[in-house]
């Protein structure tokens, strides 16, 4: 989920919830009881590997490394955002982010006469924070701001911040527990899909798919991968269906692919009347995903502002992501009835929403040299290629919307990209 490490940047439906609060922490400092969650969650791992046969499918283990209820890693209630946690994200790093995303929203408000909207995915609470203190200075605010978040501890920080900060509008947040139904209004997915649970696979000398799964290394003390034979439904179908169009041929190629990705887009599709769902994250089309050249996948963990090469390390204390496949999520929006309202660049869709603008107005009301300098150093880190503003993207999906051009995707559109049928530019 991190969009950028300071040191240099989907959950399945069930993991929208936890099965339970998390469990009481031991007392112990604050390290010790990080080593006793790690040890639990490793435990708790290892009883699932044995139960399996010994190999435990790729995605089942990154969903309890990220979501085991009070153990992994979105729910145990360690830092996460921010200088004490592992990574910072687009609203952590300048409002003006959230204003572009919230003069999108105005737009879509406008068209339909209304409607709410809904984040997955709150984080710290800064998008929803910005959002709201923009709408509400163009009295424009939604009916109502649903927030769909797997943790306790971020659902507590979330609120304790939109109280402060927007304590005129906060009381229109509602944290959800369940899909909403006749939605309308706006959907925002700001690095959530990353973190959904994915199935690795590798290609065998005869360039027939394996797959990837976790087991344990013998000491009892940690895991590792392993192939073998695909068990996973549905696995061995998609990449054959990607060696069908050209990609993931080598021997010893070995990548990820999100098969929870078509029943999420079901689930939201069947959520959603009229509206535009804007999903920002980073990742590539499928030719640039699977590219020959990227040969281990994307798969990396974050840990302390630290890329880690290792997802075995810290576990349940570091972030453990994969990025999207952008022609995937077309391919399942499509199926489930949306519409595809635009594909571009984070810089490209910025812009298009009044991005220059909105930093003149910043710098305009800034106090001092100190806080301009803040504003730019942000908007650089938005807008540059080699920062945010290549390597993430945002995906409009719309539906009951009849293709209405939308102004962040008005800069460039990037559809024909995807290699899509039906995704083509406008």
């Amino acid at each position: 989920m991190p969009a950028v490490d300071q040191a240099s940047g989907s959950q399945s439906e069930s993991a929208l919830v936890p099965d339970s609060a998390p469990q009481a922490a031991p007392q112990a400092a604050p390290d010790q009881q990080q080593d006793l969650l790690q040890q639990r969650l490793l435990r708790q791992i290892q009883q699932q590997i044995r139960a399996a046969d010994g190999a435990l499918s790729f995605d089942q283990f990154m969903e309890l490394a990220l979501y085991a209820p009070g153990l992994g890693y979105y729910v145990a209630g360690l830092p996460k955002l921010g200088p004490a946690g592992d990574f910072v994200t687009a609203p952590e790093i300048s409002p003006l982010f959230g204003q572009c995303l919230a003069e999108q929203c105005r737009e879509v408000l406008a068209v339909l006469g209304g409607g709410d909207l809904l984040e997955f995915g709150a984080g710290s609470g800064a998008l929803a924070a910005a959002i709201l203190s923009f709408l509400e200075r163009h009295q424009a605010l939604p009916g109502q701001y649903f927030i769909v978040e797997p943790s306790p501890d971020l659902q507590a920080r979330q609120r304790e911040r939109l109280q402060a900060q927007v304590p005129e509008s906060w009381q229109r947040v509602r944290w959800l527990s369940a899909w909403p139904s006749d939605f309308s209004g706006v959907v925002l997915a700001n690095e959530v899909l990353d973190a959904m649970p994915v199935q690795r696979f590798c290609i065998d000398p005869q360039g027939a798919p394996l797959e990837v799964f976790v087991s344990e290394d013998g000491t009892g003390e940690s895991l590792v991968e392993q192939t073998g034979p695909v068990r996973s439904t549905g696995l061995r179908e998609a990449v054959l269906a990607l060696q069908a169009q050209g990609l993931v041929l080598t021997p010893g190629y070995c990548s990820e692919i999100n098969l929870r990705l078509p029943p999420w887009v079901q689930a939201l599709a069947a959520a959603m009347e009229r509206g535009l769902v804007l999903i920002i994250d980073y990742g590539y089309p499928r030719s640039e995903y699977y590219h020959p050249q990227r040969h281990t996948g994307t798969l990396i963990g974050h840990y302390r502002h630290q890329a880690e090469a290792n997802i075995f390390a810290h576990l349940g204390q570091q972030d453990i992501s994969a990025h999207v496949d952008f022609s995937a999520l077309a391919d399942a929006a499509l199926a489930a009835g949306f519409s595809l309202a635009g594909y571009t660049t984070q810089a490209n869709f910025l812009i298009g929403c009044g991005f220059d603008q909105l930093m003149m107005e910043a710098l305009a009301d800034s106090q001092n040299t100190q806080q301009s300098l803040s504003i730019s150093a942000g908007a650089r880190q938005l807008l540059l290629p080699n920062a945010m503003g290549e390597r993430f993207q945002v995906m409009g999906l719309s539906r009951g919307l009849d293709d209405h051009p939308w102004r962040g995707f008005g800069v460039r559109d990037l559809r024909a990209r995807l290699g899509v049928p039906g995704a083509s530019d406008a």
